[in-house]
């Protein structure tokens, strides 16, 4: 071998670490079984992995081909679906689309290259495993090391049951409101004849009958039966983390939940907001964020003082919350804020139908920014039919360079791309999905249809889609594709943010562009478990480019 072809040698053999990085290679084993828990002050059944409540977290590097062992010791099937994460869509770990699912005793082997950086999460696609323990948090590093922090830490907030999921869901289905036990009492009434009058007053208290259900109808499962958590801790837990005053600290912060959106706020600290749902976005100082259900949010926080301070997520209908700590010593801790008022719907949340029965914004508490993006249209509670929708015009792109805002709450108004999206442009068509539902039997839907009767969503290679959600019921939705990104349309243009998971607020209607650059079959539902279990869910197909039909 002369020296030049043995250049040419070392050369080929080095050429895809360089294009990868520090690419590597990593096997990993995950071992799903039962585990016997004390989370409410009675022994429980957790479904966990590696015996850990959460899974635990794993570190992999962008580029890294990981080999993924997940052997099933339990009675029943189980699964992993790698949340948020780009790969062929037979690992995506989705039983009856992507694959059959692993069978007790067996072990299946996920493999694939790991194509992006960012905190993304795990969990079960089977059942109500995920409600039960199954998720873990992902944690992937990028193919060049950016500057690190002091310190950075994952809070994975989780949402824990009182009762069996499915008896959760048998209840829900026999009294859809079977968990508010915020109701508007007797007291509330005669306050409102009080403070608002006996005509505003009667006409609200018609229109929400009309709608049969109440405007504290904010969470399906509530506190009532839910211990909410960070890490696998309760409040009374406290979960801590170390920082040294001056120190940038890292959250990873990952809504794990089945149900429960978050309000995060750190009494005294801002958070500025680096990262959504694992992918850079120019950064936003808030007081405080929403994060909905199977969303992450990283964020910096410079603790200065030489004290401790509360990490606070309050459920969204104010009926419970989970904390920890962030604390400079173990053992010193902070004040747990108060609880605030709970949350109140109004009418105008419900759609301009509802709006003259009695407007009383004035009356609610007060709550942060709710990502809206658009006029609410109409929504009926127990019955959505036949309701016609037109969307707003497309926003105008622009790509000037975006800037740093501060602002009290997050909402998805702010987020926007770090660097403009390559190959971004206007939609090749539309695809409109109303989110519907029925709560006197508890059935959620795409279009009225519920999957087990509905047909794939199918989807040319390399088309540009905008999806228009239209939200017409009172409750939030978030909106999951598996295998590609939805690029939020918040009038950013090149900057507009990509994410995973899309939340849509009560009677709203949010558009996002989805390109299909991911051959195969993808689950696409909303992320709030007994809404996917009941039926807003499709299966997504992206055909083939051979395959393509004219």
């Amino acid at each position: 071998m002369n020296l030049s072809y043995r250049r040419f040698f070392i050369l080929a053999l080095w050429l895809p670490l360089l294009c990868f990085g520090s690419a590597r290679a990593g096997t990993y084993t995950l071992t799903i079984d039962e585990k016997a828990v004390n989370l409410t002050g009675k022994p429980q059944t957790a479904i966990v992995a590696n015996g850990s409540l959460p899974a635990p977290t794993l570190h992999w590097r962008e580029g890294e081909e990981v080999t993924l062992n997940v052997v099933n010791r339990l009675k029943e099937p189980t699964s992993i679906h790698w949340h948020g994460i780009v790969l062929p869509y037979r690992m995506d770990g989705v039983p009856g689309i992507s694959f059959a699912g692993i069978e007790p005793g067996k072990i299946f082997t996920y493999r694939f290259r790991v194509k992006q950086n960012g905190t993304y999460w795990y969990h079960g696609h089977s059942g109500m495993q995920e409600q039960q323990g199954l998720f873990g948090a992902l944690v992937i590093e990028p193919a060049h090391p950016h500057r690190p922090t002091e310190r950075d830490y994952v809070l994975l907030l989780s949402d824990w049951p009182e009762a069996d999921p499915e008896r959760t869901l048998a209840r829900l289905k026999k009294q859809s409101d079977y968990y508010n036990f915020q109701k508007r009492t007797v007291a509330n009434l005669f306050t409102d004849l009080r403070e608002r009058g006996v005509s505003e007053t009667i006409n609200d208290r018609l229109a929400w009958g009309q709608m049969r259900m109440e405007p504290t109808d904010l969470a399906d499962v509530t506190g009532a039966t839910y211990h909410f958590l960070v890490n696998g801790h309760t409040p009374a837990m406290d979960w801590a983390a170390l920082f040294s005053p001056g120190d940038r600290v890292r959250l990873r912060i990952v809504n794990a939940s089945a149900m429960t959106h978050f309000d995060v706020r750190i009494p005294g600290l801002k958070m500025r907001v680096i990262e959504a749902d694992g992918q850079p976005v120019m950064p936003v100082d808030v007081e405080e964020l929403r994060i909905a259900v199977a969303e992450t949010y990283d964020v910096l926080v410079e603790p200065e003082a030489d004290r401790a301070y509360r990490i606070f997520a309050e459920a969204m209908d104010r009926s419970g919350f989970a904390s920890a700590t962030l604390t400079p010593k173990i053992g010193l801790q902070a004040e747990l804020p108060k609880m605030r008022p709970h949350t109140l719907l109004t009418l105008a949340d419900m759609g301009p139908m509802h709006v003259g029965h009695g407007a009383h914004a004035e009356h609610q508490a007060a709550v942060p920014n709710d990502n809206g993006l658009d006029q609410p249209p109409h929504a009926d509670h127990a019955d959505h039919t036949g309701h016609q929708r037109h969307p707003r015009p497309a926003s105008v792109p622009h790509a000037e360079a975006p800037a740093m805002g501060s602002y009290k709450a997050l909402d998805y108004r702010h987020l926007m791309a770090a660097a403009p999206n390559r190959g971004w442009r206007q939609p090749d068509r539309e695809i409109r999905l109303r989110l519907t539902g029925n709560m006197y039997r508890y059935i959620w839907s795409f279009d009225d249809v519920k999957y087990s009767d509905s047909e794939p969503i199918r989807v040319k290679f390399g088309e540009h889609i905008r999806f228009t959600y239209v939200n017409e019921t009172m409750m939030n939705h978030p909106i999951h594709l598996h295998g590609l990104w939805q690029y939020l349309d918040n009038g950013n243009g090149a900057f507009n943010p990509k994410k995973h998971v899309i939340n849509v607020p009560p009677g709203q209607t949010v558009s996002v562009i989805v390109i299909a650059d991911a051959e195969g079959e993808w689950a696409f539902h909303c992320h709030l478990l007994y809404h996917m279990d009941t039926g807003m869910f499709r299966k997504l197909i992206v055909e083939k480019a051979e395959h393509v039909r004219e």
